[in-house]
């Protein structure tokens, strides 16, 4: 017996990834293709994120980000196997993947770096002034009523 739960309130306070419940959803789902590579999601501040992908085995030049339509894209090719080996065991995946974030709004991709066999790509939201909340004065004189 399975029961479906939200994982709402989880995250109504801790993330500005606002949709990244679903994310969080599908991978508890047990959905194919979101086990690899395993990757964490952290946060760093206020406005600051980190997506962190353990790229094992894998260099710049088969790694793509792509950001489209508010949606992170992360995909890795697969490698060529090296030629004269024999694997007495292989517990490094050779296999390709692709990863899809979606991003809340303001969200936007300020860097990515490979560093240890791990892909981070950071994260900022950027609020323009106009989306801000404003706090309006509540002025202590009274006014003559609205007439219709």
């Amino acid at each position: 017996m399975s029961t479906a739960f939200s994982m709402a309130p989880l995250f109504r306070s801790s993330v500005g990834f606002d949709r990244f419940n679903d994310l969080f959803e599908s991978a508890l789902r047990n959905e194919p293709g979101s086990t690899y590579p395993p990757y964490n999601v952290e946060k760093h501040g206020d406005d600051e994120y980190r997506i962190v992908i353990a790229a094992a085995g894998f260099q710049e030049e088969d790694l793509e980000l792509q950001v489209e339509k508010g949606v992170l894209t992360v995909s890795g090719g697969k490698r060529d196997a090296h030629e004269g080996v024999t694997y007495l065991h292989q517990g490094i995946a050779q296999r390709a993947f692709k990863l899809s974030f979606r991003l809340a709004d303001h969200i936007e991709v300020k860097a990515a770096d490979l560093r240890n066999g791990l892909l981070n790509i950071d994260l900022l939201r950027i609020v323009p002034e106009e989306a801000k909340a404003k706090r309006i004065p509540i002025n202590g004189t009274q006014k003559p009523a609205l007439q219709h």
